[in-house]
């Protein structure tokens, strides 16, 4: 079994191939900006930008299942830089599509979205309802029955890269945390089962499902709440998209 996960050095992408490397499989890891942190025989990186086609098809080549999670996340940095959101999270996705239905060999594609991708209001989450949509669409031109495409689609992963939480973390040595908004909601989903998640769908996908889990939602008072008891709290209102 050979397994591609895109956007290997990024924090859930690193994440999956820590649990992959459990099981009998050869891993192909995809980089761009970031090195590999994780270190395993198994596992083959490719350096590649997939927003270039010749690329995408370099690192599809023999490969049985791919984990699409390469994609630029922050919401307010979309707004500022739409051009490279687009380039990265749509014709990334097109790319990889496109890729996949030339290989003979892949039987099953998993595209990690987001929450922010139903009924977007800002540019990262249109992104991904686009990329979405083409992931789900690849079904009906894929002229065989054994390739297969499905999207994952989750809330915010607990601790991840440049989420409130490590932020709250970080500044409550200081004793003040900058908040946005008290009212604010977020659904969270821990590191530990949004990589279940993905595995349960490569495993039982059927093919043009978008799977979205059951989790919890909180306001950003209650984790202020938690992390913030006896800090100082500084509003600065909404960032750009949120």
């Amino acid at each position: 079994m050979r397994i591609l996960v895109t956007g290997g050095a990024g924090f859930i992408g690193s994440n999956f191939l820590k649990q992959l490397i459990k099981y009998d499989a050869e891993i192909t890891a995809t980089i761009y900006r970031r090195p590999l942190q994780i270190k395993a025989s198994q596992i083959n990186t490719i350096k590649t930008d997939l927003t270039q086609p010749s690329e995408a098809i370099k690192c599809t080549k023999d490969i049985d299942y791919v984990i699409h999670c390469a994609a630029l996340k922050q919401v307010p940095t979309a707004e500022y830089n739409p051009l490279e959101y687009i380039k990265t999270n749509v014709i990334g996705a097109q790319n990889v599509i496109e890729a996949c239905l030339s290989q003979r060999s892949i039987k099953k594609v998993i595209a990690l979205s987001t929450d922010k991708a139903a009924a977007p209001i800002n540019l990262y989450g249109a992104t991904k309802l686009c990329a979405d949509k083409l992931f789900i669409s690849a079904n009906n031109i894929t002229g065989r029955k054994d390739l297969i495409f499905s999207v994952v689609r989750y809330g915010n992963v607990l601790g991840s890269r440049g989420s409130v939480i490590p932020r709250f973390l970080k500044q409550r040595k200081n004793g003040k945390l900058q908040v946005t908004d008290l009212n604010m909601t977020r659904f969270n989903i821990t590191l530990d089962e949004s990589v279940e998640f993905v595995l349960w769908v490569l495993a039982n996908s059927l093919g043009g499902e978008i799977f979205v889990p059951k989790i919890p939602s909180y306001r950003l008072s209650d984790v202020v709440g938690v992390i913030g008891s006896g800090c100082k709290i500084k509003y600065i209102g909404i960032r750009s998209g949120e």
